[in-house]
């Protein structure tokens, strides 16, 4: 992390100072953050302002995602989301209008997965399933159940 953190949505600025990677040091009082103290602003080289570039931390930001979802560490994988959600913003694509939250995220990491042809380690497991639940249980034949699911 570059940045201290500021006045941003996301609990531990994880967001911004990811954003703050695009810019010169000089734009970050912009995004309402500032070198941390230990960091040298003289010898940062932001990364490039392009899509790709974009799409490429969102990758990595996605595999975490998936990672801390799968690990169901909830504020971690919350973090993620939104972080997510963010680099879909900035890229104007509508998964950024995604609410659904089940399963630590899981159905915006596989969404973002599937459309940018990232790793998806879910497959064509559905993200908002039981499976991955933190309180499945894999005793439980959850094939069979009778259970009225309405209710």
């Amino acid at each position: 992390m570059v940045a201290q953190q500021g006045r941003e949505a996301c609990l531990d600025g994880r967001d911004v100072s990811r954003l703050a990677e695009f810019f010169d040091p000089a734009q970050w009082p912009l995004l309402g953050v500032t070198a941390r103290d230990d960091f040298d602003v003289s010898k940062f080289t932001p990364k490039p302002w392009t899509e790709a570039a974009i799409i490429e931390q969102m990758r990595d930001d996605v595999a975490f995602g998936f990672e801390k979802a799968l690990d169901q560490r909830g504020i971690s994988s919350s973090l993620m989301h939104d972080v997510v959600k963010m680099w879909l913003w900035v890229l104007e694509d509508s998964l950024q209008h995604m609410d659904e939250y089940a399963q630590y995220g899981l159905p915006l990491f596989k969404a973002v997965a599937v459309k940018y042809g990232f790793d998806n380690p879910i497959g064509d497991d559905d993200p908002a399933g039981p499976r991955y639940a933190c309180d499945y249980d894999y005793q439980y034949d959850y094939t069979n159940d009778d259970r009225d699911t309405d209710e």
